[in-house]
């Protein structure tokens, strides 16, 4: 009798010891899905501060374009034309989403530069002379020099400053080639050549898509990077872009 007596207090004690650590346990279980809760929480409220940060930057763009653009009025339009084939250009390439939002910036403030030239150079209704078009050379480098200032979360200052760089070494300013080119600058440059190619100037009509894509598929490896070409080609042959 004694020893039933204490076996069944020793599963009494087991018992209550079990229901102590599955007490213990649903209060961890408990504490884990607060602490999870919380941080959804904050992950939402990242998100969204991250979102009013993209879109803030995207204010201070097209504010930069709109100050560019009153300059020259045969620019209007032309950066955010200008963007949309940059963006749809490295979206066909399947770059990172990250890569994606730099392009979009910095297409639209590539000309930034030329806020330091001179009005009658700027908007000269006639071809440039070539004391006029080295002036025009160097606004890459003076687009830099503003936008270094800011600290984006993209390298947007050295996209503008490479995208009239060739992958021959031809282009301007630094004459860079190749792998020296970052890719989002590669993308900018061949989407504002389309762009421009197409757009009427005061000192010449505007040519079509046509044209301007044998222009690209001309160079295609010698000044621009093949893979960009292929894509921008892609998106007008086969997808149907086309500028608004």
């Amino acid at each position: 009798m004694e020893v039933q007596i204490k076996k069944m207090k020793n599963i009494k004690e087991k018992k209550d010891q079990l229901v102590e650590e599955l007490q213990e346990m649903h209060e961890k279980v408990t504490e884990l899905e607060k602490i999870v809760v919380r941080d959804n929480q904050r992950e939402r409220e990242l998100q969204q501060s991250d979102e009013k940060l993209q879109k803030f930057i995207e204010g201070i763009a097209y504010i930069i374009t709109e100050i560019v653009e009153i300059r020259d009025p045969y620019l209007r339009g032309h950066h955010q034309r200008v963007s949309k084939l940059a963006i749809a250009i490295a979206q066909e390439m399947k770059l990172p989403q990250d890569k994606i939002e730099g392009v979009k910036i910095a297409s639209l403030v590539h000309d930034v530069g030329k806020v330091n030239l001179p009005t009658e150079i700027v908007s000269k209704p006639s071809a440039l002379f070539e004391v006029e078009f080295n002036l025009l050379k160097n606004h890459p480098r003076i687009g830099y020099e503003i936008l270094k200032k800011v600290d984006f979360p993209w390298p947007i200052a050295e996209i503008v400053f490479q995208h009239q760089e060739k992958i021959d070494g031809s282009g301007y300013p630094r004459g860079l080639k190749g792998a020296e080119i970052l890719i989002e600058a590669k993308i900018l440059g061949v989407a504002n050549v389309v762009e421009a190619m197409s757009s009427y100037k005061s000192y010449r009509p505007a040519l079509s898509i046509d044209e301007a894509l044998t222009e690209i598929s001309k160079y295609k490896n010698i000044l621009f990077d093949p893979e960009v070409v292929d894509a921008c080609l892609g998106l007008f042959k086969e997808k149907g872009f086309k500028f608004e």
